[in-house]
């Protein structure tokens, strides 16, 4: 049935007409039909405390709704557990962007003796003092996120959610204590949580993930990162710039979805400066040794052979599952991808119930990025209460893997452009370039690297930009804007870029690919 909807609702490009008829179950069904029958508590509840649930919380109660947020975090295997504002705020975005400035900070320190600054040789870095630092800023964007909702009145609950009916949601207190809550619209934004790899003999008892890193108290050490996702790379990027043992092991590809010749200079760079990659490797037993060191074996795929190594720390990085298992969804006729097992919607955020919708990661075919989920909360609240009919537009959406050398993007990779165009209908302009502040201490820069992927056919539409160097994410932002108004090839080259920058190096791409000359900058 869940196929048959998926189909229908692809076929129709709008909400879905039709709702599964709903039996409440378990205890509380008296409280259930009151609910359905009476005045309900809220105009709005949204469960899931992450940054698309409190942004449309926010911007409902901003419309004089009255709204409720749940939120509820399971601890992980290892008993991490964290504070409102959703996995951004606390084991993604925020914490893994500040460990990564702090192994930037160890280059320039590298860099200084060259610049002539009298800087000691040997700098040890102390994990304890930036995980604190880390922690404590965490905790007050945790409380930042309590007073905004206290500010707007909305109400907030620390309670488990899961579904009765299909206006009617159970929350459950960490203590067992049961109330039950009833809204006219409700929004799920659960978002995901990292998989183990239940196959792998010791994976649950002696792993990690990035749900447990950034609050460790200690070091992690000699550490083995297992997955090829960005948030494998970017892990084992800051821990090696911090002065740690990082191998990153992988089966297949790097930064799968991403272009794939800005993945190979990615890793390239990262191996390059010290971080260890085992390709074509699977894992298949973590076994804790009696000093308290973790003994990784795994199968080499390329020769069949079985190796070993030892480690500290073993972090799982092989991708995420979204959080709809304990919501008891069928209750309420909301229907799931039976693939993804994420939440089925439509244009407009709707799931197969017409007033219970889904943003961020939980939704089945949305980029999993902070700020789709914002924008696309704040849009459905405008929906719902505001007579607003804009629609998230989920389109080159811009976005940065902040590995050691930082890579931005938006729009199509080289390999989407062709296969969506034809090969003889895509022009691709690039370069490798230098950066200046790479000249005085003689950095390598062999992948410092942009291309911009367009149409042949003049005014040759830009349909991809990728730039791998400095502060990528700071040059993307600004292209993005361009290239969301449908910029073409002749704009961005009539446009002046700012000197000397690496962003003005993306309005200097003269050499194409196809004409087979060398695309290296070698001057102003």
């Amino acid at each position: 049935m869940a196929a048959m909807a998926a189909a229908a609702l692809r076929s129709r490009g709008g909400p879905f007409r039709w709702r599964a008829r709903v039996s409440p179950a378990g205890c509380g069904r008296g409280a259930v039909r009151a609910a359905a029958a009476g005045p309900r508590d809220y105009d709005l509840l949204v469960i899931g405390g992450g940054s698309g649930g409190l942004a449309c919380a926010k911007e409902a109660a901003q419309l004089g709704r009255s709204v409720a947020v749940v939120d509820y975090v399971d601890p992980s295997p290892q008993g991490t557990s964290w504070g409102l504002g959703g996995t951004c705020v606390n084991v993604g975005c925020i914490p893994k962007k500040l460990m990564h400035q702090a192994a930037l900070l160890g280059g320039l320190l590298r860099d200084a003796e060259h610049y002539g600054w009298g800087v000691a040789q040997r700098i040890p870095h102390d994990w304890k003092k930036l995980a604190e630092a880390v922690q404590n800023h965490v905790k007050s964007l945790n409380w930042g996120h309590r007073v905004q909702l206290q500010d707007r009145k909305v109400k907030y609950l620390n309670v488990k959610a899961s579904f009765v009916s299909a206006h009617t949601v159970r929350g459950v207190t960490k203590a067992g204590k049961e109330t039950l809550l009833s809204a006219d619209h409700i929004v799920i934004a659960t978002g995901g949580r990292p998989k183990y790899p239940m196959h792998v003999k010791g994976a649950l008892e002696h792993g990690i993930t990035s749900d447990d890193l950034f609050w460790l108290k200690e070091s992690p050490g000699r550490t083995l990162v297992v997955g090829a996702s960005y948030v494998a790379l970017e892990c084992a990027g800051f821990l090696t710039g911090l002065g740690l043992d990082a191998t990153v092991m992988m089966r297949s590809v790097p930064l799968r979805g991403f272009d794939q010749q800005m993945a190979a200079l990615v890793t390239e760079h990262m191996a390059s400066h010290g971080t260890r990659f085992l390709r074509g490797c699977t894992p298949s037993h973590v076994r804790k040794l009696p000093d308290g060191r973790l003994q990784v074996t795994w199968e080499d795929l390329g020769c069949s052979r079985e190796d070993t190594d030892t480690f500290d720390t073993v972090l799982w990085a092989i991708g995420r599952a979204p959080q709809t298992r304990s919501l008891d969804l069928e209750r309420a006729g909301v229907l799931l991808s039976p693939d993804s097992q994420k939440v089925l919607v439509d244009a407009r955020d709707a799931t197969s119930v017409p007033h219970i919708y889904a943003i961020g990661d939980v939704a089945e075919g949305r980029p999993e990025l902070t700020p789709t989920a914002i924008m696309a909360g704040r849009l459905l609240a405008q929906r719902l209460f505001g007579g607003s009919s804009d629609l998230m537009d989920y389109d080159n959406v811009p976005t940065t893997v902040f590995t050691p050398l930082e890579y931005g993007c938006v729009g199509l990779s080289e390999e989407e452009a062709v296969a969506r165009h034809g090969q003889e209908h895509v022009e691709v302009y690039h370069a490798h370039y230098k950066p200046l502040e790479f000249t005085v201490p003689q950095r390598d820069a062999s992948q410092c690297y942009i291309k911009m992927v367009c149409l042949r056919e003049p005014p040759q539409p830009v349909l991809g930009l990728h730039f791998l160097g400095p502060s990528a994410g700071e040059v993307t932002q600004g292209f993005a804007l361009g290239i969301k108004c449908g910029a073409s090839y002749a704009q961005v080259m009539r446009t002046v870029g700012i000197h000397p920058t690496c962003a003005e190096e993306v309005a200097k791409l003269r050499i194409s690919k196809r004409s087979g000359l060398d695309p290296t900058v070698t001057g102003c």
